[in-house]
């Protein structure tokens, strides 16, 4: 489906737990900032007057913790894409070493409303 698009995030001291590792909770927080870069740099500025989605489904397997002050990188692929509803995968590393992979579910809803809606074709091209 094309090159993933990748999104960089510095690890900030307030994301880390007792063991030194990002705390679970921030991994979703990051692939939601990863998404919306993602679809600003492929959709615009506005993009949500036209389209928007919810989340479905989030399944997320961690390989290992990412640290204070590490780069994360996390790459953004669509994976899937129905009428109304389509996966991505996230997947995160820093430097070599994987740290999780993620896919989630989002289903296209009227923009304003949270009545499912067809994936607008040219946010499919876009995105593809």
């Amino acid at each position: 489906m094309g090159q993933p698009y990748r999104h960089e995030i510095r690890i900030r001291y307030g994301e880390v737990d007792m063991q030194g590792h990002v705390f679970n909770a921030h991994y979703l927080a990051f692939v939601d900032d990863a998404l919306e870069q993602w679809l600003l740099a492929r959709l615009g500025e506005g993009y949500t007057e036209a389209f928007d989605m919810v989340v479905k489904r989030a399944e997320m397997t961690w390989s290992s913790g990412a640290r204070h002050s590490e780069l994360l990188a996390i790459d953004v692929t669509p994976t899937r894409w129905g009428r109304t509803s389509f996966d991505v995968r996230y997947a995160a590393s820093v430097g070599e070493r994987p740290v999780f992979e993620a896919t989630l579910t989002y289903i296209s809803v009227a923009p304003g409303a949270l009545t499912p809606a067809p994936v607008p074709d040219h946010v499919r091209a876009a995105l593809a």
